[in-house]
């Protein structure tokens, strides 16, 4: 190739670099922005939580069931979820997820016990976990700019519907603490439609799965050692960062507006990190040495949390810095599960996902569980425990996972 051949090709490159994040097909944005709506439904909850609690007289290990019947569902519906979008088609299984979710949020907004709006929240979980698993996948395979950028995208939409969502969620709690569940459905219609018209059905059909996928897959995918290691490393930070989200909002004194402002906070850092920072510290120290590395922080995070529980301005502080924490750490784990092992990308997804929110379901009612029994402190002192012993498991199974930045060097 001559000289300006190479330069033109060089200049193609970089061009393709610097445009690929926002260069999609109509297709990927309908899925970002039905993502952006979809993750609002995770952090509008968070400020009205204690309002929940007065109203209906629950305590607020009995209030934490809202986010354990959530997870647990999703964890063991992430198993369903390929096999589903594999035989109804990727774009059926998102608003098949989106009608759930919009159905078991607007009945949470009209119960009135306790134990029945948590029993409806495992029917949310369900809807999420079709719409979660299912957009990943759809992101990940429809995208033009490699699995990379499309994971950072997926982030992003990530990232600002948890940090618009307690926004949201603050101000209609102010309300009512029904507002939310009504909120999340009204934004629900407005994805489906969204999903309907900017989705195009040839665009999914282009990349559809070659081959059905079957119960056992997600299982024959967690044969693969490394998948297995980042899944329980994902399980045991769950259960610190679900342990914030579930118990922060009753030990920082604030009123609907004011949790609305700390997760506000939270989610925008979250959602800059995710998208920012993270392929930068990606590039310049490796996925798995950057992810132990603010899984460590993470811990300690909550560590201080635990040990000045009493002083709201540390916990609010500490909330808000969490976010940048938890943003890149998303974006790296998701990005090294995504080159773990040699299986399709939703049943990767599929197997690590059932993984991670088995941490998720435990940690908010053993929170609730430990403050009662014990005292505020502990939970967080406990749930950096756990956080810290996931940097422990990886280095202790680096050997295993190491490869992630090498099969992810090709895109």
């Amino acid at each position: 190739m001559s000289r300006s051949g190479n330069a033109a090709a060089k200049a193609n490159s970089a061009d393709a670099y610097e445009a690929g994040l926002l260069q999609q097909p109509r297709s990927v944005w309908a899925v970002f922005f039905a993502g952006i709506i979809a993750f609002m439904g995770i952090g509008l909850v968070d400020p009205i939580l204690p309002a929940i609690a007065e109203k209906m007289h629950a305590t607020p290990s009995e209030v934490s069931m809202l986010f354990t019947s959530y997870n647990a569902v999703m964890a063991i519906a992430m198993l369903f979820t390929g096999m589903i979008a594999s035989r109804i088609g990727v774009k059926k299984t998102l608003l098949t997820g989106i009608v759930i979710i919009a159905l078991f949020s607007f009945l949470g907004g009209v119960s009135n016990h306790i134990w029945v709006l948590g029993g409806l929240r495992g029917g949310w979980g369900l809807g999420n976990a079709l719409f979660v698993a299912t957009a990943l996948t759809a992101i990940v395979s429809l995208s033009r700019s490699g699995v990379t950028k499309a994971i950072i995208l997926y982030e992003a939409a990530i990232g600002l519907g948890i940090s618009v969502g307690p926004l949201l969620g603050g101000e209609l709690g102010a309300i009512s603490w029904r507002g939310p569940f009504f909120g999340v459905a009204s934004l629900m219609v407005i994805a489906f439609i969204a999903l309907i018209f900017l989705m195009p059905a040839e665009a999914v059909t282009t990349n559809a799965p070659k081959k059905k996928t079957s119960l056992s897959d997600p299982f024959r995918a967690m044969k693969h050692r490394s998948l297995v290691v980042l899944g329980l490393t994902a399980c045991l930070y769950n259960i610190g960062f679900f342990t914030l989200m579930a118990y922060a909002p009753f030990v920082m004194g604030l009123d609907e507006h004011g949790l609305g402002y700390v997760f506000l906070g939270w989610g925008v850092l979250l959602a800059v990190t995710s998208v920012f920072m993270a392929p930068i510290l990606q590039r310049k120290f490796g996925t798995v040495k950057s992810m132990s590395v603010m899984l460590g922080l993470f811990g300690l995070t909550l560590l201080a949390m635990g040990i000045w529980t009493n002083t709201p301005a540390v916990v609010i502080v500490s909330v808000i810095f969490s976010g940048a924490l938890l943003g890149n750490n998303n974006t790296l784990i998701t990005t090294a599960v995504m080159n773990a092992a040699p299986v399709e990308r939703s049943t990767a997804s599929a197997a690590y996902s059932f993984l991670r929110f088995i941490g998720g379901a435990i940690a908010p009612v053993m929170a609730g569980k430990l403050a009662e029994w014990f005292n505020p402190h502990v939970p967080f002192i406990v749930g950096a425990c756990f956080v810290l012993l996931s940097v422990v498991f990886v280095f202790l199974n680096r050997r295993h996972v190491m490869h992630v930045d090498h099969a992810g060097s090709g895109h």
